[in-house]
């Protein structure tokens, strides 16, 4: 899980490193916490996605399915 303290040592790497750039340490720090946040963005998508349904114009409801990657677009799904 991210934290609102994680977050902000994101920001707070981010600006260092505009300003002054950033240590071999503090470059490790911000790709790992980086990874971190991205993975809990698309767990919390993912849960929102599973979670909805698309309500046709005649009150049908079908609820939204994770469609398969294709070959021939190489898995870009």
């Amino acid at each position: 899980m991210i934290t609102q303290e994680k977050i902000d040592r994101i920001n707070f790497l981010a600006r260092k490193s505009k300003a002054e750039g950033l240590t071999e340490e503090e470059l490790l720090e911000q790709k790992a916490l980086r990874a971190e946040y991205v993975a809990a963005f698309r767990k919390s998508l993912e849960t929102q996605l599973d979670s909805t349904v698309i309500v046709r114009p005649d009150g049908s409801r079908e609820k939204i399915t994770r469609k398969r990657p294709n070959k021939s677009d190489g898995g870009k799904n």
